[in-house]
């Protein structure tokens, strides 16, 4: 990560996550936090609560949690750097870059590169009303079906037949001219002479999800080639990271219920035209997993849109093996299949909003066009079939999808249940891997480990100052590490929990961190300081029963281990007693 982990601590630490929210969700005092309703589902009664102690915050209807910096990527869906950017402003720091660390960037040139595309976009627009030659591009969107206010909404334009319409608007400021080619509008040929890239198209602005143009698509009037024209890659523009139409869509619908992904700009204006107004596009590429985390957290249903040709199957499959890996508990993800040569445009057209939404309602689960899919592969054969499946299904984190699918899997093949099908082929679950103090009992007490790290996450102070505990760093148990690096982190220094959320994002335990800090463990606050303690004493005497299980099963002893097994006998005896 480019931006130094002492920077994004000392910006959480400097965040009041009451204020922040408060700027944007008004919050009325509530015991010792405050409370509102949730910005993040539709309800009447309050359920969305922010803690002034922890500095962040929980909604018991949705289950949204997380710091300043999780609230500000979730409500105004931004990414992270995105959000710790607009943080940064908000206090008028400046975001420092490490050195040395992933490739550098030039954020002078950057800002230069999206006022240029800014001025590009107004430039192509103007030129729609205003070009001698308006008219082609106009009656094309008139043959085309599309309202003045839908050209508007998408900030659609017009590049001109010719070879420097833009470029001579910069014809004496050469400085610009080398930021318009490093921003892919302009192109250099081998005698340097320059020129504009999109000529006689018509011209679809992509914006990302700070609203600021990156790149445009342009499309051929007719049936010429290429039928679309993309921007290169940029210093500000990734294609496989962005998706064409999504910042519209967030304007039309602050929470979506849905996102239907698409292949073409066209597909995404002609939708929206017939009031289907929540579609995206994957700039012409395979759908990313970039692309997919986009998605699921701007929608709670992602719909997946193909032809229903060999091709368009494939695509699909390209997608959802993309998917699986990425897939968390809530996650809707469905496949669309149109009929074979039709397009999105061309249906909606020809069927109409109320018969495509219909459609969208029909799609296939992940679970159905998996197994749809295997099936026909496998040609019958329940051994690969099961092989096949069960390699897909290992990648899955997302234990609840996972235990589905491995249900499914296991009817397919007559068995009687998913464990039967575990012990006859074996599994290596990623699921538990990812969550290794595992998804039941987060309810109560738990085990004195789960306990133990929910009680410093929660309340950090509990480790302020405690001894080294040199026993845990021996003992085996899934989710040790965890606590270990929790003890660590709070020995020493005084971190609220927002911080300690911040510091595991880029860890595999994050979402373990994140599901424990709220988790309600019953414990009275006079009593949390003993409760941990009690939970470590308890993790320390099963070092020593592994240890003493450890001596005791050895055929013969060096003199120091009989001295430690004595000494483990004596101890045994009295925490048994």
């Amino acid at each position: 990560m480019p931006i130094p982990r002492d920077f994004i601590n000392e910006l959480v630490a400097r965040t009041d996550i009451v204020a922040l929210v408060n700027s944007k969700v008004p919050l009325k005092k509530a015991g010792k936090n405050y409370s509102a309703c949730c910005p993040f589902h539709s309800e009447k009664t309050p359920s969305f609560t922010v803690s002034q102690d922890k500095q962040f915050y929980h909604c018991f209807g949705c289950g949204a949690h997380g710091n300043a910096i999780d609230f500000v990527m979730e409500y105004d869906r931004l990414e992270f750097v995105d959000a710790i950017e607009d943080l940064a402003g908000q206090l008028g720091l400046e975001v420092p870059k490490e050195q040395g660390r992933g490739p550098k960037v030039d954020h002078a040139l950057s800002k230069d590169l999206y006022q240029l595309m800014e001025e590009a976009c107004n430039f192509y627009q103007a030129q729609l009303r205003q070009h001698s030659d308006k008219e082609k591009a106009q009656n094309y969107l008139e043959y085309r079906g599309l309202s003045s206010e839908v050209v508007e909404r998408f900030n659609i334009g017009f590049a001109p037949d010719g070879w420097d319409n833009l470029l001579s608007r910069y014809r004496d400021n050469q400085g610009l001219q080398e930021k318009l080619l490093t921003a892919g509008m302009l192109i250099a040929n081998d005698n340097g002479k320059r020129y504009d890239r999109f000529r006689d198209r018509l011209m679809f602005p992509i914006r990302d999800r700070r609203g600021r143009v990156i790149g445009f698509g342009g499309r051929v009037f007719g049936e010429g080639t290429p039928k679309y024209l993309n921007s290169p890659e940029t210093p500000i523009f990734h294609k496989g990271n962005e998706l064409y139409g999504l910042y519209e869509l967030k304007l039309k619908h602050r929470n979506p219920h849905r996102a239907l992904i698409v292949e073409g700009y066209m597909d995404v204006v002609a939708l929206a035209q017939y009031g289907v107004d929540y579609a995206v596009a994957s700039l012409g590429t395979s759908t990313t997993a970039e692309q997919l985390q986009l998605l699921q957290r701007s929608a709670q249903e992602v719909v997946c849109c193909y032809d229903g040709d060999r091709a368009g199957k494939e695509a699909a499959w390209r997608a959802l093996e993309t998917a699986l890996p990425l897939l968390k508990p809530g996650d809707k993800l469905k496949f669309m299949f149109l009929e074979q040569g039709e397009d999105p445009d061309s249906t909606v057209r020809n069927i109409g909003k109320e018969a495509f939404e219909h459609h969208i309602e029909q799609s296939k689960s992940l679970e159905a066009f998996l197994f749809e899919k295997l099936t026909e592969d496998s040609a019958g054969d329940k051994s690969t079939l099961a092989k096949q499946a069960m390699a897909l299904i290992e990648k899955v984190k997302d234990e609840i999808l996972q235990n589905l699918l491995l249900e499914n899997l296991a009817h397919k093949l007559g068995l009687n249940s998913s464990d039967e099908l575990k012990k006859k082929f074996g599994f290596n679950s990623q699921a538990a891997k990812a969550n290794p103090l595992g998804a039941k009992g987060l309810k109560g007490r738990g085990t004195p480990l789960r306990l133990a790290i929910s009680l410093i996450i929660q309340h950090p102070e509990v480790g302020n100052n405690l001894p080294a505990q040199p026993a845990l760093q021996h003992l085996s148990m899934p989710g040790l590490d965890l606590l270990i690096q929790l003890l660590d982190l709070t020995r020493t220094t005084q971190m609220t929990s927002a911080q300690l959320l911040e510091h595991f994002r880029q860890q595999p335990q994050f979402e373990t961190v994140k599901k424990l800090s709220t988790w309600e463990h019953q414990v009275a606050t006079e009593k949390l300081k003993h409760e941990f303690k009690k939970s470590l004493v308890w993790l320390s005497n099963q070092y020593l029963e592994q240890r003493y299980q450890e001596l005791s099963l050895k055929q013969s002893h060096t003199k120091e281990e009989r001295i430690q097994l004595q000494k483990l006998i004596s101890i045994m005896k009295g925490i048994n007693k």
